[in-house]
């Protein structure tokens, strides 16, 4: 059996360790909606760096989340790591 690949680094997600991630956010009208399966550090960055408000209003595809600047850098620096790996949130939380 193959492992899935994470949508937004296009790596192997090994073990079943994937999380899935509500494009829609589930508190903006998402639940039931259209998930995706991403590596957990992949899904940890996207929410360290968007509201639930700019996911639902403007990056409700993976397309756009890989559009963001802060996304892409992060996804330049994640795809050199193995499929495995694991690790703090780089970078600064967004300011809320």
């Amino acid at each position: 059996m193959t492992e899935p690949i994470c949508l937004l680094c296009d790596r192997p997600i090994p073990d079943g360790s994937g999380s899935l991630h509500h494009l829609i956010p589930k508190l903006k009208g998402g639940k039931g909606g259209p998930t995706v399966l991403l590596h957990q550090i992949c899904h940890k960055e996207i929410h360290a760096t968007l509201t639930e408000t700019e996911l639902a209003r403007d990056y409700s595809t993976v397309e756009a989340l890989r559009a963001h600047p802060r996304l892409a850098k992060f996804l330049g620096w994640v795809r050199k790591r193995p499929p495995g790996f694991r690790s703090k949130v780089p970078g600064k939380r967004r300011v809320r």
